[in-house]
């Protein structure tokens, strides 16, 4: 039998698999447990109660997180004359309609979010086979495809979390970074968990929130306690 490593024995040793966390216990054991060099995000699992082989049931949306994400987000905008500008202004990395769709063909996707303006949709869905599969396509639901470009960009730099459930019909999402504090993380995550029920699918029955959990980006899944939460 393979040895478990120092990492892997640390955890084992005070991670309890039977337990309950809330956020501020999983925030301190987790930030307890970080020993690697780089900044880890706090990332959030949330298991809904969706049949997502219903298309009425899939959840997607985006929500602005009162403390951020604690990193700083890159932003492409595709928008044209005075859209352009207000895009700039609002402090979008990367602005263009055409220069910006022959760099992303050539393979530049150093940004994090991608935002359009309608008119610009027609050059934007052919490249929808290159952003798609890294979640960076422009869309009406998630907010970033709209005119109010300036606003978007405001968002997304303030630390925007974009959500939509997988096949197994969960929501993951960063909630901030190792180093934010208790009380952060916990308004994060009531923020996130918020708007998801704003997003129920009425057709969704039964228990909605079915599990909740708090990792780092290297670290042990913590399930937390739902009693504890305000769902």
């Amino acid at each position: 039998m393979a040895k478990l490593s120092k990492r892997m024995r640390a955890i084992a040793e005070k991670v309890d698999g039977n337990k309950r966390y809330s956020i501020g216990e999983a925030v301190d054991l987790l930030t307890e447990l970080v020993s690697v060099k780089f900044s880890e995000s706090f990332d959030l699992m949330v298991k809904l109660g969706v049949d997502v082989r219903k298309s009425d049931q899939m959840v997607r949306g985006a929500v602005v997180l009162p403390h951020g994400l604690g990193k700083s987000v890159k932003v492409a905008v595709f928008a044209a004359g005075d859209l352009a500008e207000e895009a700039e202004k609002a402090g979008a990395d990367i602005v263009g309609v055409e220069s910006l769709a022959e760099s992303i063909r050539a393979g530049n996707l150093d940004f994090d979010v991608v935002i359009a303006t309608p008119d610009t949709m027609p050059k934007v869905a052919p490249l929808g086979q290159i952003l798609g599969p890294k979640g960076l396509m422009p869309n009406p639901k998630m907010g970033t495809v709209t005119p109010a470009v300036g606003q978007a960009v405001a968002h997304a730099k303030a630390g925007r979390m974009q959500y939509r459930t997988d096949r197994s019909g969960v929501v993951h999402g960063s909630v901030g970074r190792v180093g934010f504090s208790p009380e952060a993380v916990t308004e994060n995550i009531e923020t996130v968990l918020a708007d998801l029920k704003k997003v129920r699918p009425p057709s969704a029955k039964g228990i909605y929130f079915r599990k909740v959990m708090l990792s780092t980006t290297m670290g042990p899944g913590l399930v937390i306690d739902q009693g504890s939460l305000p769902l």
